[in-house]
């Protein structure tokens, strides 16, 4: 069975003093629907969402007013898994736990992501290996 390390993508993070306008920008760019928030050292911190982020975009467009920081809209309780826990455990986990982005860590510290895509993307390739042609 393959570890997460083997799927796992290297993505942009951001940082808790990031503006909203600016988090908003490299989230999109990266194409998921959240990044990990991660201090100097690149240990997790947080998580931002495009959901955690609507109510003050829709808020700040109309008062043409941003001074809202990412520390102020992550999630600070971010889960995330090991990169050597393996594609099965995963999907396990991603049963019970709703996230369709986690961040992958090393000792604290963030080393990639790794999404619901890619773990069925996986395990589809698996199964299709396990078929007698």
């Amino acid at each position: 069975m393959l570890q997460v390390k083997e799927i796992m993508k290297t993505s942009a993070l951001l940082h808790p003093h990031m503006g909203l306008s600016e988090a908003v920008k490299i989230i999109v760019d990266s194409g998921l629907s959240g990044l990990p928030v991660v201090d100097d050292q690149q240990r997790l911190v947080g998580f931002l969402s495009e959901q955690d982020c609507l109510q003050k975009l829709i808020a700040e467009s109309y008062h043409c007013d941003a001074h809202v920081t990412v520390a102020e809209l992550m999630r600070d309780d971010p889960l995330s898994v090991s990169e050597q826990l393996t594609t099965l455990e995963l999907g396990q986990q991603m049963q019970t736990n709703r996230p369709k982005v986690y961040p992958v860590t090393r000792d604290q510290k963030v080393v990639g992501i790794v999404t619901r895509s890619q773990l069925v993307h996986s395990l589809s390739k698996s199964l299709d290996s396990c078929q007698a042609y």
